[in-house]
């Protein structure tokens, strides 16, 4: 590991219960920041209510931590959205967002689209999925952009049991995004959960990154993030243990192609491979080809918005 990395593994990497909750009320009141937390949504009625719920009680109301909760939902064909309103969240539908550019399928989409939705100096996103959630998912990486100004976003860090197996979660990180982080961008290497869903950054940061319109989302905006800022402007915070559903190997594949044409347009720009994944699934006559689209489409930074511009301005 490079010595660059040792010294910010030191340095930036924290427990969710190194802050407390009065220190970081203390700091919000101090610097005036406002925080939004988002969670994009798709057909996740069974578990979207109760992280609401949770965030509301223990950062809106028993603490005035956090200033809103969005539920941006992106198409559920369940009561996702109904969930969510009743659970306390201001619920947007993504297509309402932005109206003058179709959306496309995808979280890095509802992501980009989020930032026009929100007023929060600091944007909180938490996948929607999550089971036994916990305050301190939001609180505690929320935290070091409350009180050192130094720190422009922060990756929640975690075990993700497989089942009953410890710390088997996570397999698109370890076998595609951990070894390109470690062989193209090094820097990086220390990121225990790089694809995680649970992040915070400060608006100022992610008004200026491009978005991915799929999967790749997460590695994109650590990688642009490292480039625009720099290792030390990036941080982590151990919250504990996430415990969500988990994708079949399909959906895991296309997941890597997503995250590795996302890494493969930030080697080099302009070398166009072929955006496309070929995966098999036995049919009645053998194994039959099935063949998915790779994400290939990313959005500008919202700076680059007319509609956006024009509601800082407002």
């Amino acid at each position: 590991m490079l010595e660059e990395v040792e010294r910010w593994l030191n340095a930036r990497s924290w427990s969710a219960g190194d802050r407390t909750v009065q220190r970081l009320l203390s700091a919000k009141h101090a610097t005036g920041q406002s925080v939004s937390v988002v969670l994009p949504a798709l057909d996740e009625e069974a578990t979207v209510g109760d992280i609401v719920r949770v965030i509301r009680r223990e950062l809106m109301l028993r603490v005035p931590l956090v200033d809103e909760v969005v539920v941006v939902d992106s198409g559920s064909s369940d009561r996702t959205s109904q969930v969510a309103a009743a659970a306390g969240a201001r619920v947007v539908h993504r297509d309402a967002i932005l109206p003058r550019i179709p959306a496309v399928p995808g979280k890095g989409e509802v992501l980009w689209r989020s930032l026009l939705v929100t007023g929060g100096d600091i944007v909180c996103f938490v996948d929607a999925d999550l089971r036994e959630f916990s305050a301190d998912f939001v609180s505690g990486i929320v935290g070091p952009l409350l009180t050192d100004p130094d720190v422009h976003l922060v990756k929640a860090m975690y075990d993700r049991p497989l089942g009953a197996a410890p710390g088997q979660g996570g397999r698109v990180t370890e076998l595609m995004a951990r070894p390109l982080l470690n062989m193209h961008w090094p820097q990086l290497a220390g990121f225990v959960q790089p694809l995680g869903g649970e992040y915070a950054a400060r608006r100022s940061l992610l008004e200026r990154l491009p978005f991915p319109v799929g999967y790749g989302v997460e590695l994109g905006m650590l990688v642009d993030a490292l480039h625009l800022v720099g290792l030390d402007a990036l941080a982590q915070v151990d919250v504990g243990v996430r415990v969500h559903r988990h994708q079949d190997g399909r959906a895991l594949g296309r997941m890597a192609a997503a995250i590795y044409r996302t890494a493969q347009l930030r080697l080099a720009r302009g070398h166009l491979v072929r955006p496309a994944l070929t995966q098999f699934e036995r049919g009645v006559d053998g194994f039959e080809p099935r063949t998915y689209a790779v994400d290939t489409e990313e959005r500008p930074p919202m700076t680059e918005i007319a509609e956006y511009a024009a509601r800082k301005v407002a």
